[in-house]
């Protein structure tokens, strides 16, 4: 909730602090001014600002160390992403991490540090502009309400704004695991008018699938840096070890498969409580109903009777209808369950191309 709340304080400062840097950063600005503007313009007709995000390898490294120094277990890490907009490309150049601090720490400024760290890069002529933040990732835990909130506030106040998630696991595997994500328009303006009931998610076709969009990544690096990784291989004494038929990822899997299956008793406990619901709602129809037909064979009584109808009630009083169950929190859920789904999918494929190419292997063997 801290971090949450940090992010959006720093957003709103952060635009603020380019209003008034102009003069002081003119160059820097008046670089970015025009794409900037470009992408407002397509985001507003209704596609994405940003179609590639170009990361640098030193960034990718930082994130990597960061996590490895302070991120222990099911601790997250963050950070913010620096960097600048060309045409409908996010070209991330720099990032600096968010200091860990307990409640002890009182008196520490977290948007102070931001605002001072970003300053300093200004000072020495790097890229200072904020361009999104990033995030570890405890087995792809990440679909959460706090990541919700954290990236409207920076999408919000910098349309071209991503999230880096990172997953150390999955990285520790074998592959690095390094995505990027964006609210997609739809959501973005139901985040705007902060109306997550059911009529209007349903509204604006709000799916769990049409939550985040992946941005694709591409990696790149200078050419110097190119030439110094290939000598650097060459003078490599460590010997090639793959062991290309291990299963190491069983543990991976089960830990995985767990954690659906939590998700899973939490979107049974979520439709439980919609079904209670809409029972509460059809009985509360059945007694409204039942009401009026009362009251209007009454009121022909008293008709034929020569006396006057019984005065209209404010039926809304009388009936208050149930309050619906929060359905953004479902979606999460959804959406969470959904990316298990797809790193088990993933782990399980390749296991089984183990398991046929070990087969293979032993008959051409016997």
């Amino acid at each position: 909730t801290h971090s949450a709340h940090a992010h959006r304080i720093t957003s709103a400062k952060e635009m603020a602090s380019r209003k008034e840097g102009t003069g002081s950063a003119a160059a820097s600005s008046s670089s970015t001014t025009g794409p900037a503007g470009k992408g407002k313009s397509k985001g507003g007709s209704g596609d994405s600002a940003v179609k590639q995000v170009q990361i640098d390898g030193l960034v990718v490294l930082k994130i990597i160390k960061h996590y490895q120094e302070e991120g222990q277990g099911t601790e997250v890490v963050q950070g913010v992403l620096l960097g600048l907009v060309v045409e409908d490309r996010l070209e991330i150049t720099n990032c600096f991490p968010f200091p860990q601090h307990t409640e002890d720490d009182a008196d520490f400024d977290e948007v102070q540090y931001q605002m001072e760290m970003m300053r300093s890069l200004r000072h020495v002529n790097i890229d200072h502009l904020h361009v999104g933040w990033y995030q570890s990732t405890y087995y792809g835990s990440f679909v959460t309400r706090a990541l919700l909130d954290s990236q409207f506030s920076y999408q919000h106040a910098i349309e071209e704004s991503v999230v880096l998630i990172y997953d150390p696991i999955k990285t520790a595997q074998g592959s690095l695991s390094l995505k990027a994500y964006r609210l997609t328009p739809k959501l973005m303006e139901v985040c705007k008018e902060k109306d997550f009931s059911p009529e209007a998610l349903k509204k604006g076709n709000i799916t769990f699938e049409h939550m985040f969009e992946e941005v694709p990544i591409v990696i790149k690096n200078s050419h110097l840096i190119n030439v110094l990784m290939w000598e650097l291989e060459k003078k490599s004494a460590v010997a090639d070890k793959h062991e290309l038929l291990s299963l190491a990822s069983s543990n991976h899997l089960g830990k995985n498969l767990q954690l659906l299956m939590d998700r899973v008793d939490e979107m049974s406990q979520d439709i439980v409580k919609y079904n209670t619901y809409m029972r509460n709602t059809s009985k509360q129809q059945q007694q409204k109903h039942q009401y009026q037909q009362r009251r209007q064979q009454e009121n022909m009584q008293r008709q034929s009777r020569g006396e006057p109808p019984l005065p209209e009630e404010d039926l809304s009083k009388l009936f208050k209808p149930p309050q619906p169950p929060a359905r953004m929190d479902s979606l999460l859920i959804a959406g969470q369950i959904n990316t298990y789904c797809q790193n088990i999918k993933e782990f399980t494929a390749q296991n089984l191309g183990k398991l046929f190419m070990a087969q293979a292997l032993q008959e051409y063997n016997n």
